[in-house]
């Protein structure tokens, strides 16, 4: 058997967990020498190995656990790359745990791996906690019902399932919603009466609900071809009216009235329907028009926009090249026409080619006395 101080060696020069192989003793008195300081922000990245993951895992433990809990934490990082259900999950929630109740102001847990990784379905309660950054999880009612967290301002969530009725806060102010997926027969509602920006992007499953958002100045929809209709016949539970003869104005849109720029990558139902946004001054609309434009789609947007200044329109197409040309349109105070904003400075039209679908957007333009040229 090698001497202590060999054994060491040899553990470093093979990568061995030389912190996981200290006695629980020494290890917490390792720990009571870190000033508060260090602790501040933690990045806790899982291992490859069974040695190097159980000595991450013990390290983990004695260092939330342990340390001293009068100085808050700044901003805790939990990411894996890959996990074990039966080896990992458990450990991911209690880490979460303890740093939401070592005050944490920025948490983020990111799980990289193929399967989402189950957060426990127990309320989020904290007084510090500010942003939040969730990744690759499964998310249940209990945790996003963020009432418990008066401070969070921050909400973003990648890759999650969010298979629940409703996402509530009412300090929310950013809430981001990218290639997330909800399994649910219903709308998954957003009640964020503060929120000031919004993304979503790439939804899987029925669209969800938004609820009023009368403070909101910047979104961003990018949607998929999915069918926003609640099947759940036998509740009303989440159930939202829906008029299958198009008629009224769009639910989807309707909570976002009150914004001030937009980007839309929607259905044209829904833009046929659009409500008056009575504050929109910039909007990008982005769909496949260029070989069969929804002309009216694009006139009531322009009907309902009445303090609109920009306009851009992107009419890409898969069959052309990727180099992409602009066309920048404006208008002289003599030649306004009163169908459109008096406010309307600039429109902008982005092409990969000049077909026949771009040619009949930019004759429905120019009805309106706007003049474009190539930059």
């Amino acid at each position: 058997m090698p001497p202590p101080q060999e054994g060491k060696r040899a553990a470093l020069a093979c990568g061995g967990d030389v912190i996981g192989a200290l006695p629980d003793p020494i290890l917490q008195h390792v720990l009571s020498f870190l000033p508060a300081q260090a602790t501040r922000g933690l990045r806790f990245v899982g291992l490859d190995g069974a040695d190097a993951v159980q000595g991450l895992r013990k390290f983990m433990d004695h260092l939330l656990v342990l340390r001293d809990r009068a100085a808050d934490l700044d901003a805790v990082e939990i990411r894996f790359d890959r996990f074990s259900v039966a080896d990992d999950e458990a450990y991911v929630n209690l880490w979460t745990r303890f740093a939401v109740t070592s005050k944490v102001r920025d948490l983020t847990v990111h799980i990289g791996a193929s399967s989402y990784l189950d957060l426990d379905n127990l309320p989020l309660v904290s007084q510090h906690l500010r942003v939040m950054n969730l990744d690759g999880l499964s998310l249940q009612q209990k945790f996003l019902d963020l009432a418990g967290c008066p401070a969070l301002e921050v909400l973003n969530m990648q890759h999650c399932d969010i298979s629940v009725g409703r996402i509530s806060s009412r300090s929310l102010k950013h809430l981001s919603l990218r290639s997330c997926r909800s399994n649910s027969n219903c709308w998954v509602h957003v009640s964020a009466p503060g929120l000031a920006s919004l993304v979503l992007v790439r939804f899987g499953g029925t669209t969800p609900f938004l609820e009023n958002m009368a403070l909101l100045e910047t979104a961003r929809l990018d949607l998929s071809d999915d069918f926003d209709v609640c099947f759940d016949y036998d509740s009303d539970e989440n159930s939202v009216p829906f008029n299958k003869d198009d008629s009224g104005d769009s639910v989807l849109l309707a909570a976002l009235s009150g914004a001030k720029h937009l980007e839309l990558f929607v259905f044209r139902r829904d833009l046929r329907q659009c409500p008056t946004f009575s504050k929109l001054k910039t909007v990008l609309l982005s769909e496949d028009w260029s070989e069969a434009p929804d002309l009216d789609a694009l006139a009531c947007v322009l009907k309902h926009s009445p303090v609109l200044e920009k306009l851009t329109l992107q009419l890409f197409t898969n069959k052309g090249p990727k180099q992409e040309m602009k066309m920048k349109g404006s208008y002289s105070s003599a030649e306004r026409s009163a169908a459109i904003s008096e406010h309307l400075k600039v429109v902008e039209v982005q092409c990969n080619v000049v077909n026949q679908g771009v040619f009949k957007v930019l004759k429905f333009l120019c009805a309106f006395n706007i003049r474009f040229s190539f930059e």
